[in-house]
């Protein structure tokens, strides 16, 4: 093998910009290669050069593996690193790549074979001696009696697994053998959606483990070793949204024992490059093989900081055939890592999915933390991919610290324009459960997403938030006046009461009044006078001092959407015009669409009778699916969508007549 010259990054967003940064720092040229919808995003405009895939949905781009090899044919690229998710664990694109005398930053394609089936990596890993759970195998058309049969032999609860992929996608917890059938169906299809191969199988499910993993390095020297742990257990569908390292959970001896477990994985499969050995890890160390994710995992930063290594370059070393560098050969850690994953989603509306347009993205970064982001401002969040905006990592000494600095950098992010899981991050890092270290994957059952994921800002402080935007308003009205510019704001020549403004926040409508005059400031919202000394106003940001405290609080402003950003928390308020447009009249029962994306499936047809929670119509957004379902027994009056159809966030869907 030779030095990598020029390098291809065959994916997009946060991880593109990560392996774009290594490759600066080691002298490589890069290349990126990206679609319609991200035309404008910041990993393009960093690479060196830049590829169109024609196309906005990823399979008519990101996992167009003879697309991408032509784009790095015509760039003169000597390789391809994959990242992670598309086509980093497809064995066909791996063996395409070394076709066109490619080189792949991955394994070999045989191993991401072996590993890309569950299924052939559970026989493999208990051929090596790797402790693995009860399962089978569904074969195709396997259904009724035959498919009852099988979960029997396993036992309830189970759970229903996509063979290929990961992340969550084409998973299904059965508890019910009544729900079988429809989850094998369900999983299938979300499967062969997202990485398109529809195989699913089921496994015996483990009550609240803990998900551990082992972080994995070779080289073609005959190099195996482990970089510690990490712990994943905080999920939401089965994918992670917090990870740690090391985990509470595991001392020297446990470590020693799923290192080696880990090790023995790999050599079983004659792995190179950095991969991942995933366990489920029970009361007493037991533990279990899940998977063998063949490529970098989104949580490698954690890794990364208390090791003092960098993933992506010993990838690219162990890529050039170089054998792995000494500090890889014998690791040492230092501190407690903690990452969160900062995802565009409503956590009180079950996570759904959020787009629109990022006008403000801001996270501090004090000492000890870092960032990984996919986005800027004005970046623009769509269907099309997953939601991940960026990955917040901190590191410190000792967790405890590591969890504040990290809650701290969050609570003082700017993140302006799209709905996000912040405040539920928040509360996660700053949770007296978590903090204790008794973190599991049932988390978010025993502390529900709604609650969790509720306004930072109570409702004292959206009040005060009200009061602030009408008062930045106002000098902003005045900053942009034509004539009589030197008056102030608001000024009246024989003042009769106070100036007024509407806004509509996460609590409701409120109503502020303010004016400025030679005795002060005058304020009250909702009728309620507040009791303030205005110290600073201007149209960015307001000072008010409230029982000898001044509290300082930034505004921004994007159309009617005010943003105000303090102490205590983000409140985002949408101002209310003085005389509002008559609204269009909406048939009671409409049921509405959660947000943007494109019409799976219509389950019912005008005149059908539904009951409370019967299935109207399935959407898929970012590769996965949700119901639309009746809310009470009724008659379905009208269906305002047809399958295939794309709809925006909102849209009604049907009508449903309450019997």
């Amino acid at each position: 093998m030779s030095d990598i010259e020029r390098l291809l990054v065959a994916n997009r967003g946060e991880i593109a910009r990560r392996i774009l940064r290594t490759c600066r720092e080691m002298g490589i040229a890069t290349v990126a290669v990206f679609s319609d919808a991200d035309a404008r995003a910041p990993f393009v405009a960093e690479a060196d050069e830049a590829v169109r895939l024609p196309g906005a949905s990823a399979t008519e781009t990101y996992l167009r593996g003879d697309a991408i090899v032509d784009a790095a044919r015509r760039t003169g690229a000597d390789a391809v690193h994959p990242g992670y998710g598309f086509l980093a664990e497809n064995a066909g694109f791996a063996r395409a790549c070394a076709g066109a005398g490619l080189t792949f930053v991955g394994p070999p394609a045989e191993v991401i074979a072996s590993m890309g089936s569950k299924l052939e990596a559970r026989r493999l890993m208990a051929e090596a001696g790797v402790p693995v759970l009860p399962g089978a195998a569904i074969d195709e058309g396997v259904a009724g009696a035959a498919l009852a049969g099988l979960a029997a032999g396993l036992g309830l609860p189970l759970l229903v697994k996509a063979s290929a992929g990961g992340g969550g996608r084409g998973m299904r917890l059965v508890r019910d053998a009544a729900e079988l059938e429809d989850a094998v169906a369900s999983a299938r299809r979300e499967a062969l959606s997202a990485f398109g191969d529809g195989t699913v199988f089921l496994e015996r499910y483990v009550e609240a483990p803990r998900h551990v993993e082992i972080q994995l390095l070779a080289d073609t020297h005959g190099n195996t070793v482990h970089l510690f742990e990490r712990e994943c257990s905080i999920q939401r569908r089965h994918q992670k949204i917090v990870e740690e390292s090391p985990s509470v959970a595991v001392d020297e001896e446990l470590r020693e024992r799923m290192g080696a477990a880990a090790v023995t994985a790999g050599r079983a499969i004659g792995y190179v490059g950095a991969g991942t050995v995933e366990f489920l890890l029970g009361p007493g160390g037991e533990h279990w093989f899940l998977e063998v994710n063949t490529r970098l995992q989104v949580e490698h930063p954690v890794t990364e900081c208390v090791t003092g290594l960098d993933l992506v370059r010993l990838q690219l070393l162990v890529a050039q055939g170089e054998p792995l560098p000494p500090d890889a050969l014998a690791p040492r850690r230092d501190g407690h890592a903690i990452e969160v994953r900062l995802y565009a989603e409503d956590a009180e509306r079950d996570f759904a999915p959020c787009t629109g347009t990022l006008s403000r993205v801001a996270i501090p970064t004090p000492r000890g933390v870092r960032v990984d982001s996919g986005v800027e401002d004005g970046s623009v969040v769509s269907t099309h991919y997953d939601p991940m905006l960026a990955k917040v990592i901190a590191h410190a000494p000792t967790r405890t610290q590591a969890a504040r600095l990290l809650a701290a950098a969050l609570s003082g992010a700017r993140l302006h324009g799209v709905t996000t899981n912040r405040d539920l991050l928040v509360r996660v890092l700053r949770h007296p459960e978590f903090l204790a270290g008794a973190t599991d994957t049932h988390f978010l059952e025993r502390h529900p997403a709604a609650e969790l994921g509720a306004p930072l800002a109570d409702e004292a402080e959206e009040r005060w938030a009200v009061a602030v935007a009408a008062l930045a308003g106002q000098v902003r009205r005045a900053n942009r006046r034509r004539v009589l510019g030197t008056v102030p704001p608001g000024w009246r020549n024989n003042p009769s009461q106070l100036e007024r403004v509407e806004f509509e926040g996460p609590r409701g409508r409120h109503a502020a009044g303010y004016r400025m005059g030679r005795d002060g400031l005058r304020l009250e919202v909702d009728g309620t006078a507040l009791d303030a000394v205005a110290v600073e106003v201007t149209e960015d940001a307001v000072v008010l001092e409230a029982g000898g405290v001044r509290r300082r609080r930034e505004v921004h402003v994007a159309g009617d959407v005010h943003h105000v950003d303090g102490p205590g928390g983000a409140v985002t308020l949408r101002a209310l015009p003085r005389f509002a447009a008559a609204e269009t009249a909406e048939a009671p029962g409409s049921l509405h669409a959660p947000m943007p994306g494109t019409v799976l499936r219509v389950e019912v047809a005008a005149g059908d009778a539904v009951e409370a929670g019967t299935v109207v119509a399935v959407l898929e957004a970012m590769k996965m699916e949700h119901a639309v379902v009746a809310g009470a027994a009724g008659r379905v009056a009208e269906v305002c969508v047809r399958t295939g159809q794309q709809v925006e966030a909102g849209a009604v869907v049907a009508v449903v007549e309450e019997a």
